[in-house]
């Protein structure tokens, strides 16, 4: 298994060990489970320090997937931020994990857990069901730290949310089914300008906020496999998120340097046939992203 899981990185890995900048894609998948999928989540490592955005089921595994295959910064104790572009369940079903288990495996600091209005219920309900379980392990000899437990809620607005030495995160408002709250987030590191969607519907703030940035990553369904869907079900996907024509139109106006596929509904298409649907409209680098890739 670790072969392949170093099979998988090494070609991406290899290009990116120039840059400060690493993006890792811990889950490419949606609330259809898929065992080669992970729920929504990318790691953006810079200088070693990872700063992760969504939660989905998984996400901690395969960060400890990627850091045994050599991708540095995604030890246990270093899983110490989280941004939440918002909270359908699918991106935040790994948020009690991360908060539990890089505790449990080392973690000596409160998660720094950053989201839309909402996100202080979520993380109290959280906490709130693990009472016991919290209270067990500090009272074991040799236990987990008395703080790498908590977590410290920033409900945010549209606007820059976080910065430091290393990067600055520009939250955005992106259009997705009826959620009040959805945001992409625009990630400003020393050597990339990174884009991440979040779930929407087409929208313009995508382009705005990338604009030549050096790499889009971006939700997406594929136009046919959508035709083969229940009308109902259309009319809900339609009013969420983005069809891969529609994403090549977008990205042509946004022209990233790299378009990275993520979110993957294919509704029974085939990864090619996604890909073709994007290039008819975009004609420039796009790949279809697998769990683990790392770019």
């Amino acid at each position: 298994m670790k072969r392949a899981i170093l099979f998988l990185l090494c070609p991406l890995l290899l290009g990116a060990q120039s840059s400060r900048t690493k993006i890792v894609m811990l889950g490419t998948g949606t609330p259809i489970p898929d065992p080669d999928r992970m729920g929504p989540s990318v790691a953006i490592i810079v200088d070693s320090v990872p700063y992760v955005f969504d939660a989905g089921t998984g996400i901690v595994r395969r960060a400890v997937a990627a850091q045994r295959a050599g991708v540095p910064g995604l030890r246990m104790p270093n899983l110490q931020r989280v941004f939440l572009t918002h909270l359908h369940s699918d991106h935040t079903l790994g948020l009690a994990d991360l908060l539990f288990t890089p505790w449990i495996q080392g973690r000596t600091v409160p998660l720094e857990v950053y989201g839309p209005p909402g996100t202080q219920r979520l993380v109290n309900g959280i906490l709130d069901g693990n009472d016991e379980d919290i209270r067990e392990r500090l009272a074991s000899s040799g236990g987990p730290s008395a703080n790498g437990w908590r977590a410290n809620v920033h409900e945010i607005a549209e606007g820059v949310v976080y910065k430091d030495e290393r990067v600055t995160i520009r939250a955005f408002a992106v259009p997705h089914s009826g959620w009040k709250y959805a945001f992409g987030y625009r990630i400003e590191t020393p050597d990339r300008t990174i884009v991440i969607s979040g779930d929407t519907r087409p929208s313009p703030a995508i382009a705005a906020a990338c604009n030549g940035c050096d790499v889009l990553i971006h939700e997406v369904y594929s136009d046919s496999g959508f035709a083969s869907i229940p009308a109902v079900r259309q009319k809900y996907h339609a009013q969420s998120h983005t069809s891969a024509t529609q994403l090549g139109t977008i990205a042509t106006n946004a022209r990233p340097k790299l378009l990275i596929l993520t979110h993957l509904l294919f509704f029974g298409a085939s990864e090619e046939r996604m890909l073709a649907e994007v290039r008819s409209k975009f004609s420039g680098n796009v790949v279809l992203a697998r769990d683990l890739q790392v770019f």
